[in-house]
């Protein structure tokens, strides 16, 4: 009868530990919070300004950054594309080739994003009249 009592103890013991462990709220792997919102605004070209959106989103960095949590993909590369689009330029290579060395997946895009972006900053700039052709 011991062993019987034992093997039912058991059983319920392990049962009661499965039911637990499977209710352990899994950790997300990125900290996403409204940033798929705030794409769809800004390619449906609605809601915030430009200028709100990447408050918003730099408010999301600080927010991850002071919980340790990593970033979603392409979050810096619309950071970018924001911020090229309000003309800073030079913020828009770093968020690039950040998301480049976060996610080396995203290589291909971001290279020819930092392509076009040398291209353009090589066009605006004035030919030296002093230099022979």
């Amino acid at each position: 009868m011991r062993a019987v009592d034992f093997a039912r103890r058991m059983a319920a013991a392990a049962t009661v530990g499965m039911l637990v462990g499977c209710a352990v709220k899994p950790v997300p792997l990125y900290m996403w919070e409204s940033f798929p919102h705030q794409q769809y605004d800004a390619l449906q070209r609605a809601g915030a300004s430009p200028e709100e959106q990447m408050q918003a989103m730099e408010r999301h960095m600080e927010k991850a950054r002071a919980a340790n949590a990593a970033l979603p993909p392409g979050f810096r590369a619309h950071l970018g594309m924001l911020e090229l689009n309000v003309g800073h330029a030079d913020r828009a290579r770093q968020l690039f080739e950040s998301e480049r060395s976060a996610f080396p997946e995203s290589a291909p895009y971001m290279e020819r994003l930092l392509a076009k972006l040398s291209a353009s900053a090589q066009d605006s700039q004035p030919a030296n009249k002093d230099k022979p052709a």
